[in-house]
């Protein structure tokens, strides 16, 4: 069988590491993905990714980076991108992951204007969210979810469709083809992972002319936004509730 790969970008912060575990724990327990269904590969360190044509799939996940910085090893990812499109590989890029998709398929990143966007935000699903395999079951036209970034994709690449947006960023879930999406917003943090970033962040946030303690306040479980992972794994067949 082949591996699920999980392409890590980044880690979380220490402080939340020792507290909460790491990415890839998040995004397996998240699509409901069994450990010998996973192989992750951290490009930030240097490891090589497999061809695409020797996986089943890949989530692709979030980092402290910024996809501006151009860095080797994100340029690399990149081009890997490329070629598992060529081949309708599945996949599912989130935050970073979500950046660099589509910067890989030809839009344009960089800081979101107005300054960061963090906290458990509204997102509103357009109208051809109803048609999607990932979105057409929910009822909802609007959902809680976890963000927190500084850069975000301005412009989507040429044939992308967008599923949903915030009241910041008008690009919070992209379709590139039918088997690739990706998410701006964390549908792999729970609550308490939320509060710990916000913590992390509130020197930063006060600087920016944001109130963290407000922002903490509206902290919320994002049951739709979290369930959108097992839904991408079940309907690509790798979800263990699909068996």
């Amino acid at each position: 069988m082949k591996p699920f790969l999980i392409i890590r970008t980044g880690q979380a912060p220490d402080n939340i590491r020792a507290r909460h575990g790491d990415f890839p724990d998040w995004f397996r327990l998240a699509a409901r993905l069994e450990p010998h269904q996973v192989q992750v590969i951290d490009v930030a360190a240097g490891e090589h990714l497999p061809p695409p044509a020797d996986v089943a799939g890949a989530l692709i996940t979030g980092s402290a980076a910024m996809v501006t910085e151009r860095a080797s090893w994100s340029e690399n990812t990149a081009g890997w991108i490329r070629n598992a499109m060529d081949i309708d590989l599945p996949l599912i890029g989130v935050c970073y992951g979500h950046q660099l998709m589509s910067h890989a398929l030809g839009g344009r990143v960089d800081y979101l204007p107005g300054g960061r966007e963090i906290g458990t935000v509204p997102i509103e699903l357009l109208p051809e969210a109803a048609q999607d395999s990932l979105t057409g079951h929910m009822q909802e036209t609007t959902f809680r979810a976890h963000a927190t970034h500084e850069q975000s994709v301005l412009e989507i690449p040429k044939g992308a469709h967008i599923l949903a947006r915030s009241e910041r960023d008008p690009h919070h879930l992209l379709r590139y083809g039918r088997n690739a999406v990706s998410t701006q917003f964390h549908p792999e943090f729970n609550a308490d992972i939320m509060r710990a970033y916000i913590r992390r962040k509130h020197h930063d946030m006060r600087r920016e002319g944001f109130d963290p303690q407000h922002t903490f306040r509206q902290v919320a479980a994002t049951p739709l936004a979290r369930r959108l992972l097992k839904t991408f794994s079940r309907h690509h067949g790798f979800s263990r509730s699909a068996r």
